[in-house]
């Protein structure tokens, strides 16, 4: 009987990718541009020192000239909010999944549309999924600048609502917002192009109508670093020298090779979410998938390898630089030192890995992969987890 790990000959067309695709799909840290009149509240005080980053997809920004650093489709949307000590970004409301990963700092996030329905403050590492239609806002009330990267489900998030109050303190500063999302900004000069319908606060009625989180039940869906379940052999690779990276799951099932994996949440997001961490040496072997992904270094310095033999290209990331891979492209993994690491995961390095769609990501593996993992004793079983060659060897298929 032959294992059941799939390997590169069953699939028919290569995707190789380019020197130029490469540079493209890669967003280093020195290659953010901030916007800081993204929003409707830009000129609020407090909230008018905020930087907001696209690097894939436009987001929610209601600037028409916000900078996008790659504006492919990728079926969920990638950006930042940068905000020095005491600044916040105001009550709003989003129609699909928002979820915050905290890069350093301390933050309030605060819900309900008088943000007094409950809170919780982040620290470097946590991961908040945030329910759709109900309002949300944050401030940052570390003693630095802080960086929380934000992951918005599906290609068109359908825009923000913000809450009556941030309205009505924009329009006193010469701020209005169309009914297609644009910022019109009277004080430099814009004017509100005629027949065109400016949004409105909510209606009371159906503010009062939408869904309440308790703090508990928020909590439920913040995942802090001891939440975090790590799955040692998460891979068919695992066992394999350079292949014993470790894999946590946050939202939906991803990569995962392990049967017994359950992640913190399971709800649709139109994407998945996971931490992937290892020592210096160590990674992810040559393998690859027919989802979009996306990588950002947490922590440590990452070789990425892309593409087969002599099309191999490489490309180094540090902490918050960013690679979107295309579905289909071979790919590995290697951490070569952990510095810039947290002191609780001193010697490893992290990645926050975010993968299109809503199911499991079933990798194909190289052939020296799928022999040499075979060889210490592991294969796929037919629903792609991670069985023992010897009790493999023992099945038969019904005729």
């Amino acid at each position: 009987m032959t294992d059941t790990a799939v390997s590169a000959t069953e699939r028919d067309t290569e995707t190789t990718v380019s020197a130029a695709e490469l540079e493209k799909h890669t967003i280093l840290r020195k290659d953010w541009v901030p916007c800081k009149a993204a929003f409707i509240d830009c000129r609020t005080p407090g909230s008018d020192k905020k930087d907001n980053y696209s690097f894939i997809g436009v987001g929610v920004s209601q600037n028409s000239d916000q900078f996008i650093n790659l504006q492919e489709n990728h079926g969920f949307n990638l950006g930042a909010a940068g905000m020095p000590n005491g600044v916040t970004n105001n009550l709003h409301l989003h129609f699909t999944a928002e979820v915050f990963i905290n890069f350093g700092g301390e933050f309030r996030t605060r819900w309900g549309a008088d943000g007094k329905q409950g809170e919780y403050v982040s620290t470097d590492g946590d991961v908040i999924s945030v329910p759709s239609w109900i309002f949300r806002g944050f401030t940052n009330i570390g003693a630095d600048e802080g960086i929380l990267l934000t992951v918005l489900g599906q290609n068109d998030t359908g825009g923000i609502i913000w809450g009556p109050s941030v309205l009505r303190e924009a329009e006193s500063h010469g701020l209005h917002l169309t009914a297609d999302n644009q910022l019109i900004d009277t004080v430099a000069g814009d004017t509100v192009p005629e027949g065109v319908e400016l949004i409105t606060p909510m209606e009371q009625s159906q503010i009062d109508a939408l869904d309440v989180y308790t703090v508990e039940q928020m909590r439920t869906r913040v995942t802090q670093e001891g939440d975090r379940q790590w799955l040692a052999k998460p891979f068919l690779c695992s066992d394999l020298p350079g292949g014993r990276a470790e894999l946590s799951l946050v939202i939906g099932y991803g990569m995962s090779e392990d049967r017994r994996a359950v992640p913190r949440l399971t709800e649709p997001h139109s994407f998945n979410l996971a931490w992937l961490r290892a020592v210096p040496g160590e990674g992810l072997l040559k393998h690859r998938h027919d989802h979009v992904s996306v990588i950002t270094a947490k922590a440590g310095h990452w070789r990425i390898t892309l593409n087969d033999g002599a099309e191999e290209r490489t490309v180094d990331l540090g902490p918050m630089d960013t690679l979107s891979i295309p579905e289909g492209a071979w790919r590995t993994f290697e951490l070569l030192d952990a510095d810039g690491g947290r002191a609780a995961d001193a010697g490893t390095g992290e990645l926050l890995v975010v993968n299109g769609g809503d199911g499991r990501v079933q990798l194909e593996w190289s052939e020296e992969t799928v022999r040499a993992a075979a060889q210490v004793g592991s294969v796929l079983d037919p629903n792609h987890y991670l069985a023992p060659a010897s009790v493999m060897r023992t099945a038969t298929d019904d005729d």
